[in-house]
């Protein structure tokens, strides 16, 4: 009875934690992206509740990636206080070992990495499409399009020669562009003209653009309220070049990877980011084993805050470690299998090594 009860407290003073760190990073990006949108939109006509609402869909596909450190830091500061407040003694006092009280926190946090991906990203993914379509709408405003430092770039032959197409933002999965510059050049690579437009949208054969200004030398600018573009993309080849993997939702990603390979291109950077998803629950379990490795020890034994930095330094090497695993799987120079599972192997195994030695000696 003693066993069960403080299984049942000690999971869900972690699981209080956890959520708590999450929430609050999760209302700390949506104040500081809140801020920026309105300091963009703050010479248009726009009202506060719609930037609040492109606010409200573009976060959970920003906080996604935090959900590693949230446990992590829930973690340490859970076994912290259960520390410091020498709960920690009594349970050792009652015959529980430190296996089984951090057993309740792996257990949770492994159903929260299966909720993060079966649901939590679906419904990121999706919101944050319908974020870059009111984007967009504030483009059309005159607004410019908030976007990250890179931009798509695309390059496309037809029977018109040769055209670059950038885009500052995308959505359906490249299917609908925003913030258009195609620079058309003929069949000897002389370059021809460049045509500004507010949106594009992929059609059979060519793309309507919406808005089109078109610059050539030594003639007056040409305006047209819709301007096609002959293409001979497809809507995988398209995908493979605008899409980001990271938007698509996890239900969708095993027909994305069929689609690209049928389509000849590569599935890489869909194939890694599956991966990546099935590995979450494991990569947060093992946040726990790492939180538990560096916050059990007993605050009179001192040197808790090395510790502490070593926890959160080890999380920070995981995180760089998830990058270049993935770069390198994107690159085909590491299975996606690999690249995915080996952060959180090495989290796990470093966490349970180290509470190995720490209560077996």
């Amino acid at each position: 009875m003693i066993g069960r009860t403080l299984t049942r407290y000690f999971g869900l003073r972690f699981f209080t934690m956890a959520i708590s760190v999450f929430a609050g990073a999760l209302l700390l990006v949506a104040m500081v992206d809140f801020i920026e949108m309105l300091r963009r939109t703050g010479d248009m006509d726009v009202s506060t509740l719609f930037v609040a609402k492109v606010t409200l869909y573009r976060v959970p596909f920003l906080t996604e990636r935090i959900m590693p450190f949230a446990v992590l830091v829930g973690a340490m500061s859970c076994y912290l206080n259960l520390s410091r407040r020498l709960e920690l003694v009594v349970a050792r006092a009652a015959g529980i070992s430190a296996w089984q009280f951090i057993r309740p926190a792996l257990i949770i946090a492994f159903a929260l990495g299966l909720v993060a991906t079966a649901i939590y990203n679906p419904v990121s993914a999706t919101l944050r499409e319908q974020s870059v379509q009111l984007e967009a709408e504030l483009f059309r405003r005159g607004a410019p399009v908030p976007t990250t430092l890179g931009t798509s770039w695309v390059r496309q032959r037809s029977d018109e020669g040769q055209a670059i197409i950038n885009a500052k933002s995308s959505g359906q999965q490249g299917i609908q562009l925003a913030g258009v510059t195609v620079f058309r050049f003929d069949d000897a690579g002389h370059f021809r003209d460049r045509i500004e437009a507010k949106s594009a949208a992929l059609e059979p054969g060519y793309w309507r653009l919406e808005d089109a200004r078109i610059y050539a030398n030594a003639t007056p600018v040409v305006e047209r309220a819709t301007f096609n573009l002959r293409t001979t993309m497809s809507p995988a080849q398209v995908r493979d070049s605008f899409a980001s993997p990271e938007t698509v939702p996890f239900w969708s990603l095993s027909s994305y990877i069929d689609l690209s390979e049928s389509a000849g291109l590569s599935a890489r950077g869909y194939r890694l980011q599956y991966f990546q998803l099935l590995a979450q629950p494991f990569y947060l379990a093992a946040m726990v084993l790492l939180a538990a490795a560096v916050s059990l020890r007993f605050f009179r034994m001192g040197g808790v805050q090395k510790m502490v930095l070593a926890g959160i330094g080890m999380g920070f090497f995981l995180y760089v470690l998830t990058k270049v695993t993935g770069d390198l799987s994107k690159a085909g120079l590491m299975s996606a299998l690999f690249a995915a599972s080996l952060p959180p192997l090495i989290g796990g195994l470093t966490g349970f090594i180290t509470l190995l030695y720490q209560e077996d000696g």
